[in-house]
């Protein structure tokens, strides 16, 4: 049986399915008894969609143009 610990660094190759099916069982049951891994693996399924839909989101042009007027002036005071 896999601890919480073990549980999270598994994750990423059990939803790759790049698990062997008894290492995969293995998880399955941990994540059956326990609701924090389950928590966490639902959160880590949703991670990738959420930075997709933040990075679609367009900064305003006025943030746009103050930041990089910013920026513009630091690179030319460090110079």
């Amino acid at each position: 049986m896999y601890t919480c610990k073990d549980a999270i660094t598994l994750l990423l190759d059990f939803i790759d399915g790049e698990m062997s099916p008894e290492d995969a069982q293995h998880l399955r049951e941990h994540l059956s008894g326990c609701a924090p891994c389950i928590d966490f693996l639902r959160t880590y399924k949703a991670t990738p969609g959420l930075c997709k839909r933040a990075l679609a989101q367009q900064m305003p042009q006025e943030v746009s143009t103050k930041l990089t007027e910013y920026l513009r002036a630091r690179i030319k005071s460090a110079s």
